[in-house]
């Protein structure tokens, strides 16, 4: 098996991406615009033509800069003197400049959106093949497919890997940053320091909760000193010499930054931040959070020189600010602002493939045997043992505390959207995953060997037969203890399982019923109902009354939030359709009813 591997391995990772690039092509053609994109994709045309980022500043510029690229080549209209860009407040303009670039302008909406999409997807491909390169050097080559097949094939991956949005691509250079960081402090050469530092800045560039890096980094620098063999009179020497290389890595990751905001806000008006401040943190504000948080910003953006890092602390300071005011949530019969402590762990459970799943929890069932047999046998040398792990095995430890770390961010944390936010920390599950069960299984007995060898390739089979067989419906994928993804919207929505991907299989549907010559449509998502279906719809939603007869197409979030949210009456609600079946589902996140004059009356 070992030399198949070495002698194919090459075919078999092109084999394996091939597959991702079909299948994320395809998704990027067929589904409609979902509902961040419209804000990303013309932030980030802005960016690159107008070098202002009055639009979204909410995320870094990175992630948008890259998916605008192709557009550059496209040369569609951008209208600077519009609303969206001259009037609006800050909020509104963001969601207005998708509406006017991408549909009130002349320009080729399904042009802009896929190829704005495509860096992504070419994105999530190298975030591939690094987690084969890095599993690879930790714990061989078997060990490296296995991590990029876990990867490859797990729809979540497959349903984000398509949308300009920050979730995969934070994912990839979170990891690009761990272990580029991870080898200076291996080895901190000036080389190894100048990488470490790129690539932080390049992290902190492509989302904000990249900070969630920096007490693991900051840790790193102080810890992997103390525990490296050597002579103890050493120690302080050795410590001192991380904490200036590593205060050297943090300053160049900063450089970065500045430079790369600077590239996209040179002409952007010393008076747009100001405004856009005051828009989402009011001057009249009296906690004490947001008064601190205003002056610093103002401060720095006095001076002109310092406006683009007063940008990015603006858009830290926003990302903390949304977190903290928590988002309509579905989950499981309820409706919440204020979050659920059991909303991602649930989440995961059932948005994960049931391999993987199984998998994890075997690996955690081994490492938590060894470590209890290591306790017992030797309990007075546990701090030996300790410090022994962190020198040999420093990269795998980082990775386990990024993923608590980031894990009780999110589940303490109010924003309750999506599966999509815990993405960042599963290319490091991937990778430990596979890391964990490899070299248990190189501990075996030769038939033991064998038989672990099987039984991880038909958990492989498996996992990719429901992969495949999941096909097209990733962004709304449920295993099948959550029923799969047609009936994964009773169990929670927004981005788990309707993001507005299904307008454009609505204009199919459309096309291929003549018999319904008009339906009422409440649609959650941003791409145009006049541009998809025009003539054939009329605008409907909760609260509207009197209910007619006919033909209805609902989005499933729109219908969770209606029926379940007890701040609402009978009289502006959906609960009249609480016990009616659809008659078709379109996609996953539209549901198709039919309503006679009789159920009416």
């Amino acid at each position: 098996m070992q030399k198949f591997l070495e002698k194919n391995y090459r075919s078999l990772i092109l084999l394996i991406l091939i597959f991702m690039l079909s299948v994320s092509l395809l998704n990027a053609k067929n589904d409609s615009l979902i509902y961040d994109e419209a804000a990303h994709i013309p932030a980030g045309y802005s960016y690159l033509t107008q070098h202002d980022m009055r639009l979204n500043p909410e995320h870094p510029p990175l992630l948008k800069d890259l998916a605008a690229f192709p557009l550059l080549f496209l040369h569609p209209k951008f209208d600077a003197e519009a609303d969206f860009w001259t009037k609006d407040d800050a909020d509104a303009s963001q969601w207005n400049a998708g509406k006017n670039f991408l549909f009130a302008s002349g320009n080729n909406p399904d042009q802009i959106i896929f190829w704005s999409r495509l860096p992504i997807i070419l994105l999530s491909l190298l975030l591939g093949l690094f987690i084969f390169k890095w599993t690879r050097e930790l714990a061989g080559l078997g060990a490296g497919l296995f991590a990029l097949v876990l990867y490859a094939f797990d729809p979540n991956i497959l349903g984000h890997n398509h949308f300009v949005t920050t979730d995969v691509g934070i994912a990839a250079f979170i990891t690009f940053a761990f272990y580029y960081f991870l080898r200076f402090i291996k080895e901190p050469t000036r080389k190894n320091m100048l990488l470490a530092g790129l690539f932080l800045g390049l992290v902190q560039l492509a989302k904000f909760s990249a900070v969630l890096t920096f007490p693991v980094f900051g840790l790193l620098i102080i810890l992997y000193p103390l525990i490296k063999l050597g002579h103890k009179k050493s120690k302080l020497k050795i410590l001192g010499e991380y904490l200036w290389k590593g205060a050297a890595v943090f300053l160049i990751s900063f450089v970065v930054v500045y430079v790369a905001y600077y590239l996209n806000t040179y002409d952007q008006p010393q008076t747009k931040l100001p405004e856009i401040l005051d828009h989402y943190m009011k001057p009249g504000d009296t906690r004490a959070l947001t008064i601190y948080t205003r002056a610093v910003i103002l401060s720095i953006n006095h001076y002109p020189a310092l406006m683009p890092m007063a940008d990015y602390v603006f858009g830290v300071a926003r990302v903390f600010q949304r977190v903290g005011g928590g988002n309509i949530t579905y989950f499981l019969g309820e409706i919440s602002v204020q979050g659920f402590l059991s909303y991602f762990p649930i989440i995961f459970l059932i948005k994960e493939p049931l391999p993987t799943i199984f998998l994890l929890f075997f690996s955690l069932a081994i490492t938590l045997l060894a470590m209890a047999k290591s306790v017992i046998s030797e309990p007075k040398k546990i701090g030996h043992h300790l410090a022994h792990y962190l020198r040999t095995r420093v990269i795998e430890f980082s990775m386990l505390t990024f993923i608590a770390l980031y894990a009780f961010t999110s589940i303490t944390g109010r924003l309750n959207i999506g599966l999509r936010h815990l993405l960042p920390i599963f290319p490091f599950m991937y990778i430990l995953l596979s890391v964990g069960l490899f070299r248990f299984i190189r501990k075996r007995h030769h038939h033991a060997k064998r038989l672990s060898y099987l039984a991880l390739s038909i958990l492989l089979g498996i996992l990719i037969f429901q992969t495949i067989m999941a096909y097209p419906s990733y962004t709304s994928y449920f295993n099948s203890l959550a029923g799969g993804p047609m009936q994964g919207y009773h169990f929670a929505t927004d981005s788990n399982a309707d993001w507005g991907q299904d307008l454009k299989r609505l204009q199919l549907f459309l096309t291929a019923h003549p018999e319904i010559a008009k339906i009422k449509v409440d649609y959650f998502g941003m791409a145009d109902l006049d541009y998809y279906i025009g003539g054939r719809y009329e605008r409907w939603w909760a609260a509207k009354r009197p209910i007619e007869p006919g033909w209805y197409a609902i989005s499933t979030l729109f219908l969770q939030e209606g029926i379940y949210d007890q701040r609402k009456s009978d009289a502006e609600s959906y609960r009249w359709l609480r016990d009616k079946d659809p008659l078709y589902q379109v996609g996953t996140s539209i549901l198709i009813y039919h309503l006679t004059p009789s159920e009416i009356n």
